[in-house]
């Protein structure tokens, strides 16, 4: 109890220490900038300091939310008497350092700072049983977030490049390396604001739990050494600034849409009841002008030679252990329910293996594309899923029967195959090293839905084109970012 009571007292000193910090140093530049142009903070590093350059053109990069990095520019950082006051807190702070304490600065420098909230996204996601639909909304708002959060701090660093509270001060000890990037505003803090004022939004029963810990995010680099109090502060509370616009843009993409429509009652077409997301099709996109600007052309009639084809192909199916084992995995273990956290894990594992995770611009960047691209592929699918209403597989022939339970949607086009081939596509673009890997992984995933006979073949080979051409869409998009 007396441990909980002296972290919380230590968050709240940190909090209060960084508002006057960032009062004074509002103060004494109230004037700073002029049409834009940065001021130069009294502790600025000079050209040849030792302030850290990854990616200092980051702030010029394109932006999903904002109009421009500089747009929510900050003030200049507090003044030189300010931060000698921060410096000896902070070494009040080096003194107090314990085992919790270390804890929690090895648990949020895992990973590049949008690491951590990926993971807490996708595991709340997963205890809610959310599907894969639901889910991609959330994670391509929280990383537009995220990305626009990252490019906004990055433009404030290098405008005022204040240097890390060890390199004003050599004899503060630190916890960890310094963070390859001017000290103000903090990547962690500035990622922690959008991501958890992001998710308080979806999660409105848990909003508290996240402002928490978008705090503990924050506060472990003050603890550590790496930040100053101000940064923390300042790098919040821009975040949210960021994480309000992905939320008023959620709040307008349809996504609250009531269906009023019903099931097509001509032969031939899906005979389901409650079809899920039937709207979806129609919810706002990020890239794509709508969700039917790439629709496919309509699948063959139920009763063409074409589709008696497609159907032949499912029903001849030889089943072995081997096929059935694929299939299910692609269906319980990567299905509905956790096929955005295993494209996810794909791309978390990349960035880990690619060495971006001390790349914080280009790592918030490689979630938002990829997120954004699963996410659009999702309206696109769903889009011609319900302009077409095209039959299952066991619904063309009562007497065929699937593997397992087929989802409750209609059949064209494959809803994993628009998924994965997007999320891939991005993917390989990203990571070319990894394409023919994850080729390998959309195909199987491909075939296993025909071996478990929910699909008929035309349904994948045409999700995938869809996936794929949502993906050129977005690869497209971010060749022209400034990147």
């Amino acid at each position: 109890m007396t441990h909980l009571s002296r972290q919380s007292k230590q968050r709240a000193r940190i909090v209060a220490l960084g508002l006057s910090f960032m009062l004074a140093g509002a103060m004494s530049c109230a004037n700073a900038l002029n049409n834009g142009a940065p001021a130069i903070a009294a502790i600025s590093g000079p050209q040849g300091n030792q302030v850290a350059s990854v990616e200092p053109l980051a702030g010029r990069w394109h932006t999903w939310l904002l109009s421009s990095g500089d747009q929510f520019r900050l003030p200049a950082p507090p003044d030189k008497t300010s931060t000698q006051a921060e410096i000896k807190t902070l070494k009040a702070l080096v003194a107090e350092r314990n085992g919790k304490a270390l804890g929690q600065i090895a648990f949020w420098n895992t990973g590049a700072p949008a690491y951590r909230w990926n993971e807490l996204l996708i595991n709340e996601a997963l205890k809610r049983g959310l599907n894969s639909q639901v889910t991609a909304r959330m994670l391509a708002s929280m990383h537009a977030a995220i990305s626009d959060a990252t490019v906004a701090a990055w433009d404030s660093k290098y405008a005022f490049n204040r240097l890390r509270p060890s390199a004003f001060d050599k004899t503060l000890t630190t916890a960890i390396p310094n963070p390859n990037s001017p000290s103000y505003p903090s990547e962690h803090a500035v990622t922690a604001g959008a991501a958890s004022a992001v998710l308080a939004f979806f999660f409105t029963d848990d909003a508290k739990r996240f402002t928490t810990a978008a705090d503990e995010a924050g506060n472990a680099f003050v603890i550590a050494g790496v930040q100053f109090p101000s940064d923390v502060l300042a790098g919040l509370e821009l975040g949210r600034k960021v994480a309000d616009l992905a939320i008023a843009r959620a709040k307008a993409d349809g996504a609250d849409a009531k269906w009023t429509g019903s099931v097509p009652k001509e032969p031939g077409h899906w005979t389901g009841e409650n079809p899920i997301l039937p709207m979806l099709g129609t919810w706002k996109t990020w890239v794509l002008k709508s969700g039917s600007e790439l629709r496919p052309p309509a699948p063959p009639a139920y009763d063409s030679p074409e589709m008696a084809a497609e159907l032949k192909a499912v029903e001849t199916f030889s089943r072995t252990p081997k096929s059935n084992g694929v299939a299910l995995f692609w269906e319980y273990g990567a299905g509905g329910l956790r096929n955005f956290q295993f494209w996810n894990d794909q791309l978390s594992r990349r960035v880990l293996e690619h060495r971006l995770d001390d790349n914080a611009p280009r790592a918030a960047r490689a979630y938002a594309l990829t997120s954004i691209a699963y996410y659009d592929s999702v309206v696109a699918c769903w889009d011609a899923k319900y302009a077409y209403w095209t039959m299952r597989p066991f619904q063309l022939n009562p007497n065929f029967k699937p593997l397992f339970t087929t989802p409750n949607h209609p059949s064209y086009p494959s809803a994993h195959s628009c998924l994965s081939g997007a999320a891939a596509a991005v993917l390989a673009n990203l990571f070319p090293r990894d394409g023919e890997a994850l080729t390998t992984l959309v195909t199987q995933l491909g075939d296993s839905r025909v071996w478990g006979g929910i699909h008929f073949p035309i349904d994948v080979k045409v999700g995938q084109e869809l996936g794929r051409s949502v993906a050129q869409k977005v690869i497209e998009r971010a060749t022209g970012d400034g990147s």
